[in-house]
């Protein structure tokens, strides 16, 4: 247990938590909606310092990042908790894991050294901070993170994108790119779906990218919740509005967790919220989760010619040096292999 970042106290103990948006007012002996950071005689205490309830390889792909070194491995660390409720979530048994077992935290106690270590050993090109909303392990993540960087390995967290300005300017300083999810476009479906508020994930993604993090974007596409031709345009527009160079991930759903009342998305919704990105000016957007012939290459915005060719989670360069296009020279927005 270590003391934890952005807090202040107040009278009578309390404390308010300065990590996420929902700035928690925490009273001696509680938690915050995350389950995992704790009023300790006001000190806000962070339960899961270390304690990682998940290691493993992945290809960069699966995050989804598709600007950031595609065809490298990044080793991927999580603890439980979240700060969201997503009715849908997948990763449900370690992110509510605390609400489920009345507080209990698991793990495996593991140092910021020895996770770069091993990040090192099995010749990973970054570490991902995914699974669960990383926020919450912050304080973890930053020590990792700035260890990494100083041993050349890239640092990039899949988020919900609902943390403070002040841990978003904090993580800026480590984070080589992020993947945030922008669930919906309305006010609505982030308090029916998640919990939660859109505005703070809207300000965050215009931040990181202002800050020079790469920022991916990923909407999961759920049928009669955010899939119409209205909401899926507008998203693409607020995207295009930061830079037309964001690549926005429109994946499929499938049922899960408190959510088994939809069908899977249609491969014909993908295609139409592609199509929209693509009308809208976004260069760059994929389309995952669902067999997508061509839908999740990268092409060159300015030529068309095949830069990146993807199956599944792999991918293979065939028309680039570097950053730059082989057919007409462009520079292509990422983070690229040399050579």
């Amino acid at each position: 247990m270590r003391e934890a970042f952005f807090y202040q106290q107040c009278q009578e103990g309390l404390v308010v938590c300065g990590l996420c948006r929902h700035r928690c007012r925490i009273g001696v002996g509680e938690r915050g909606r995350c389950g995992v950071r704790e009023n300790r005689d006001g000190r806000l205490i962070t339960l899961v310092y270390g304690l990682l309830v998940a290691q493993h390889i992945d290809p960069i792909e699966k995050k989804p990042m598709f600007h950031f070194l595609p065809g490298s491995q990044s080793y991927s660390i999580a603890t439980v908790g979240c700060n969201f409720r997503c009715r849908h979530c997948q990763n449900e048994q370690i992110s509510q894991y605390p609400h489920a077992h009345a507080g209990l935290i698991p793990g495996t106690l593991t140092k910021p050294g020895e996770v770069v270590a091993a990040a090192q050993r099995a010749g990973c090109a970054s570490i991902s901070y995914t699974y669960v909303e990383p926020t919450i392990f912050c304080e973890f993540a930053h020590d990792c993170a700035r260890l990494a960087k100083a041993r050349g390995i890239g640092n990039v967290f899949v988020s919900n994108g609902y943390m403070t300005t002040e841990a978003v300017r904090l993580l800026a300083e480590v984070l080589d790119g992020i993947n945030i999810d922008l669930k919906g476009f309305t006010d609505g479906f982030y308090r029916q779906v998640c919990a939660a508020s859109l505005a703070p994930v809207l300000e965050n993604i215009r931040l990181f990218h202002a800050l020079g993090v790469l920022v991916e974007v990923t909407t999961l596409i759920i049928p009669g919740l955010n899939d119409s031709e209205e909401e899926l345009r507008a998203i693409a527009c607020f995207l295009r509005g930061v830079s037309a160079d964001i690549p926005w991930h429109v994946t499929g759903f499938h049922p899960a967790y408190a959510m088994l009342d939809r069908p899977s998305t249609p491969a014909a919704t993908l295609r139409q919220a592609r199509a929209i990105g693509m009308e809208q000016g976004l260069r760059f957007v994929y389309q995952g989760n669902v067999a997508a012939p061509d839908g999740g290459d990268t092409h060159c915005p300015a030529c068309g010619a095949l830069l990146v060719r993807r199956q599944g989670f792999t991918s293979q360069a065939v028309g680039m040096r570097g950053s730059r296009c082989l057919g007409c020279g462009a520079s292509i927005p990422g983070v690229w292999a040399e050579g």
